[in-house]
């Protein structure tokens, strides 16, 4: 579909990212595996929001301080990113409508507007985070300066374009791919790193003394704070609709079975590589004596003399330029996305994306230019608390809405979804709060 220069008004029946909706096909009479294969895709979109270098920091620190411990709470945050992607897909399948688009009609055109402008803000923050973390792997492996190398992110709009003459299917492609190319460099540095295995398996159960050690709590809520990305919610209840499934009760359910298992799956990966990221951590720093190791450049500096292998930083480093550039190929389906949605208008996609990186690359540069990488890294925590700060104008919608049986109809949320799906949302956005009063200093609780 071709666009005007600018941006046109949007039909009112025109179904979420229409040049993708309803693109690939799903066989007929097919077995289980070629089903699950052909609704295989939106899952691993969303699954990069949660291995971005947002999550990086947080994991490197908190294996580095408290070694495994805090292992149980990346697996529980991932069982709450789950049940929260598995709503997106019912909401969006049973409906016909992304989040984005519920809450226009839903809510009055000033609130509706009003939950836009604060989507746009978290998504330039999370491009923010992206921006950050491709130029710190750039300067890493390639000794590129953080000014170029935030410069050198706003070409990632070229692949966007490109991949978009090839259809949907290609984007859902490189993007795995680069998954694949992730976990293959930190399965790599965990075998070198030769971790404790019974650690790694007691690790994984909750531990009381995370509630009781402020420091340990701290890092903990920065981990679940990280997790779950509010432009994640609007981008998969759109995604899923890339498929072709029969329009009936049938053929909905067949599809919320599959992309639920698709989006279990995908983010079961994106546990394993956050995981092994606080793993690699906590074997290669905590177990050696260095609880200080906070900042992705200080572990990309150490990671290689303290295991031995000259290899390691530059794999380290591979593996973030993955991690940095996957997640920017995400940012402009959810700008696109949520501007369709709330505004009902649309803009041209390389504008879409310009615009969107520009909001990113502005403030990375500026700071860069006059602070280097000790103000990248302080701009990073900054996009992760901005990014709490709208977790709950998306949340709450969502929980609502995939509970409520004159929208969703079959498809409603039962009872015991919704008790897990409010506890779910109330826990992330308590903690939330509290890392962002703690971020601001109300609390009086010390950063550790």
């Amino acid at each position: 579909m071709d666009e005007g220069p600018t941006a046109v008004p949007a039909d009112s029946t025109q179904p979420s990212l229409p040049e993708a909706h309803r693109s690939i096909p799903v066989p007929l009479g097919a077995g289980f595996w070629r089903k699950l294969l052909a609704f295989s895709g939106p899952g691993y979109l969303v699954a990069v929001g949660y291995m971005d270098p947002g999550n990086w920091a947080t994991d490197i620190a908190g294996g580095s301080a408290f070694g495994y411990t805090l292992l149980s709470v990346i697996f529980l945050s991932n069982l709450m990113a789950i049940l929260l992607q598995v709503l997106c897909a019912r909401l969006g399948i049973a409906t016909g409508r992304d989040l984005a688009q519920a809450c226009r009609e839903h809510y009055s055109r000033p609130v509706a507007y009003g939950l836009w402008a604060l989507c746009e803000v978290a998504i330039a923050a999370c491009d923010l985070a992206e921006v950050i973390g491709t130029a710190i792997a750039l300067n890493l492996l390639f000794h590129i300066p953080i000014f170029w190398g935030v410069i050198l992110t706003s070409l990632d709009v070229l692949i966007v374009l490109w991949l978009g003459r090839f259809g949907f299917r290609w984007l859902e492609m490189l993007v795995v791919f680069l998954i694949l190319l992730i976990g293959a460099a930190f399965g790599f540095e965990i075998f070198i790193s030769k971790p404790h295995m019974a650690g790694v398996l007691v690790g994984l159960l909750p531990h009381a003394e995370i509630l009781r050690d402020p420091a340990m709590l701290y890092i903990a809520i920065g981990i679940i704070g990280a997790t779950v990305m509010p432009h994640n919610l609007y981008l998969h209840s759109s995604i899923v609709q890339t498929r072709v499934y029969e329009q009936n009760e049938r053929g909905k359910r067949e599809a919320v079975r599959f992309a639920s298992i698709d989006a279990g799956l995908a983010l079961m990966f994106a546990l394993f590589i956050n995981g092994a990221i606080l793993i690699v951590a906590a074997a290669t720093f905590h177990t050696r004596g260095r609880n200080d190791v906070a900042e992705i450049q200080d572990a990309f500096r150490l990671i290689s003399p303290m295991l031995g292998i000259p290899v390691a930083s530059a794999i380290f480093a591979l593996a973030l330029l993955a991690s940095g550039q996957n997640s920017t190929l995400t940012g402009t389906l959810a700008g696109q996305i949520v501007m369709e949605g709330f505004l009902h208008i649309r803009l041209r996609p390389w504008l879409r994306r310009l615009i969107t990186r520009a909001l990113a690359i502005v403030p990375a540069a500026i700071v860069s230019a006059f602070y280097g990488t000790h103000g990248t890294a302080k701009l990073l925590i900054l996009s992760q608390v901005i990014l709490s700060l709208q977790l709950p104008f998306a949340v709450i919608p969502l929980v609502m809405f995939t509970g409520d049986r004159r929208r969703m109809g079959e498809f409603a949320s039962p009872r015991w979804l919704q008790f897990l799906a409010w506890f779910t949302a109330l826990l992330i956005l308590g903690l939330n709060l509290k890392l962002l009063l703690d971020f601001v200093g109300l609390t009086g609780s010390g950063t550790p």
